[in-house]
């Protein structure tokens, strides 16, 4: 039987209506990739690495290098300072005193941080305790509250005629979240105007520098250095004025919310109104990236509004992210129309 199917040979099978192999102009198009999403990374950057805390052996090692590394210089100044006086008594009494002046610097900087750190621990009271009187709903408490916000308000200039308003409507009102409310909008109400330009400022820096720079690290430096800047003058701005490592510790009680909830992700309707109604971010990655960054700044100083803010959003609405982003880049990457 093998036989025969070797003498056989190949057979050849005729297919019936087969035509001719179709050819290279016949055959279908390649599809286009789809475009990937801009995910505003530089953000996300800074986000995880101003909400990572330093492990215990790193603060243990970086503490420990202070030390010695404060010893050192000490043993060397007052060598130093021992040798001249002893060689040239003028000169060495001289940088005497300017180590004298620099440790007083330092002094007055030490002091400067701890009161910085009092003004913001005052802003987190005044914000716990008006949750507090919201949840019990007291007058008293209410109307007490409220007097240490006017004493705090009471040396800006900006804020007299809210002030006056407030204590001539205050004996109006017998609820304590009337009071509160009325609190927020003759008294935090310019102050929030205020918080919401540095906001679109900072939105717009970075945006602007993510979309143009094309520098490696460039939009993560500004990003890092704009939220920063922001941070502190919101602070600022509510009365909460922070030294660097307030601002610090501001920054890292803001970006680890923002992480722990989420926020940082781009993948809800909010970024995605933004980037789908700005033509450029549709047509190009790189100012895609600029829009999503600049959302996610503008996310960041809201939530900056909420720690920084003496009473929480009751009477007044929450400022809206894709509000702020909109008025922040009118102008810079073109708008809806």
């Amino acid at each position: 039987m093998a036989d025969d199917d070797r003498r056989r040979g190949p057979v050849l099978i005729d297919l019936e209506g087969a035509g001719e192999a179709p050819g290279p102009g016949e055959a279908p198009p390649v599809p286009d990739p789809e475009p990937q999403r801009p995910e505003g990374r530089a953000m996300q950057t800074v986000a995880v690495l101003a909400a990572r805390k330093p492990s215990r052996l790193a603060r243990w090692f970086w503490t420990l290098a202070g030390a010695l590394l404060a010893t050192f210089i000490s043993i060397a100044a007052w060598q130093a300072v021992t040798g001249l006086i002893l060689a040239y008594p003028l000169l060495g009494y001289a940088v005497t005193l300017l180590i004298a002046v620099f440790l007083l610097v330092c002094l007055a900087i030490v002091v400067k941080e701890i009161a910085a750190f009092s003004r913001l621990s005052r802003m987190d009271r005044l914000h716990s305790e008006a949750e507090a009187v919201l949840a019990t709903g007291e007058l008293k408490r209410a109307r007490a509250l409220t007097g240490r916000l006017t004493a705090l308000y009471a040396p800006r200039d900006e804020l007299k005629w809210g002030l006056e308003r407030f204590r001539e409507r205050e004996p109006e009102q017998f609820d304590a979240e009337a009071v509160l409310g009325l609190a927020e909008a003759e008294l935090l109400a310019p102050l929030d105007a205020a918080a919401l330009r540095e906001i679109e400022a900072a939105a717009r820096q970075v945006a602007a520098v993510t979309a143009v720079v094309p520098l490696a690290l460039a939009d993560v430096a500004t990003a890092l250095t704009s939220n920063l800047r922001m941070i502190r003058r919101i602070a600022e701005i509510y009365g909460g004025r922070s030294g660097t490592l307030g601002s610090w510790r501001l920054t890292r009680a803001v970006m680890t919310h923002l992480v722990a909830t989420g926020a940082v992700a781009v993948g809800d309707d909010t970024i995605g109104s933004v980037l789908g109604g700005t033509l450029l971010a549709r047509l190009s990655r790189r100012f895609g990236e600029g829009v999503v960054n600049g959302a996610l700044t503008a996310r960041v100083g809201v939530a900056a509004m909420e720690v920084c803010r003496p009473l929480p959003f009751t009477a007044r609405p929450r400022p809206s992210v894709a509000g702020i982003i909109k008025r922040a880049l009118t102008g810079l990457f073109g708008d809806r129309d």
